[in-house]
């Protein structure tokens, strides 16, 4: 039975380039306007930018190595690449935020005077290219952890310049730069609030724990659903990459014919597939009361037959 995968297009690769390489542009310059104008929120702004371009390089990588076919060597392919990017783009998210925190307690002891004009423009400017790039990424973003990472990143970066607008905004009301600090302590937060799912779920991923959503219970009482199942034990179920995953089981079954066999598992799969998008199921089947020694028995002409195990 044929897989139904997603894998990203070749467009969402040269999107994520064309994203990427605005965003280093754009970092450098609002890098530059937040230190001739001292505000920290806009410098905390271009280093969440700086985030956002680094993880839409690891997303690239990502979609473009997961493309590589199989090898002797890794037999599943190289889709964990983009798990390992998700990871690493949710540890950065982490490790600025912690930097702004810092920042921002240092200034709040110690004001500076901001300039506010400038903050507004390239905040505004901000909002504008993180929105596009998101609505670029939006599409595989559903369904594939590694571009949801780089998609988090910037519908997260459009609404942290928003906050810096509204900071501007107080700055050049009230005259006083404590708002710079706060906003950038708010901007911290919230990279943390966006970087916690995706930080779980591709820890969770590389443990090899049952795919978010999914009840391992239901998995079990479906598979014993299938007519011929008379139990199931060893069951496992894990994500190889985004939109993959495996599943292994034993399923106990009566002494029947091997082609009865085959329609069981035949069923089995369709049911895995079916109901939880499982594509890669290895089942072995062992038939209650054979006796070892029967040259015809159903698990040991199983047993030599692959093909009735093995769908891949």
């Amino acid at each position: 039975m044929a897989h139904a995968h997603h894998h990203p297009t070749t467009a969402t690769g040269r999107r994520l380039v064309l994203s990427m390489a605005i965003t280093f542009a754009f970092v450098v310059a609002e890098a530059f306007t937040g230190y001739l104008s001292h505000s920290l929120a806009l410098v905390s702004d271009a280093g969440h930018n700086f985030a956002d371009a680094l993880a839409l390089f690891f997303a690239w990588y990502g979609v473009w190595i997961a493309r590589r076919p199989s090898t002797q060597r890794h037999t599943f392919g190289y889709h964990r690449v983009g798990i390992l990017a998700a990871l690493v783009n949710a540890v950065s998210l982490v490790v600025i935020a912690l930097l702004i925190f810092w920042e921002a307690a240092g200034r709040l002891g110690n004001p500076r005077t901001v300039h506010s004009t400038p903050m507004i423009v390239v905040a505004l400017i901000a909002i504008a290219m993180n929105t596009v790039i998101s609505l670029w990424l939006r599409g595989d973003a559903a369904h594939d952890l590694n571009v949801r990472s780089a998609y988090l990143h910037m519908v997260g970066d459009a609404i942290s310049a928003a906050g810096v607008v509204v900071a501007g905004l107080l700055v050049a009301f009230t005259r006083t730069s404590i708002a710079d600090s706060i906003v950038s302590i708010l901007i911290g937060v919230l990279i943390l609030w966006s970087s916690w799912g995706i930080l779980q779920e591709s820890v969770n991923v590389l443990l090899e724990s049952i795919p978010k959503g999914m009840d391992l219970a239901v998995v079990e009482q479906t598979i014993a659903g299938v007519a011929g199942v008379l139990a199931v034990h060893d069951l496992h179920v894990w994500t190889i990459g985004s939109g993959i995953i495996a599943c292994s089981c034993h399923v106990t079954v009566g002494e029947q014919s091997i082609r009865s066999g085959q329609d069981v598992l035949r069923a089995v799969n369709e049911e895995l597939e079916h109901h939880f998008g499982i594509s890669h199921s290895t089942i072995q089947v062992e038939v209650e009361g054979c006796d070892p020694d029967d040259m015809y028995c159903i698990a040991r002409a199983i047993r030599h037959e692959p093909a009735l195990r093995h769908r891949h």
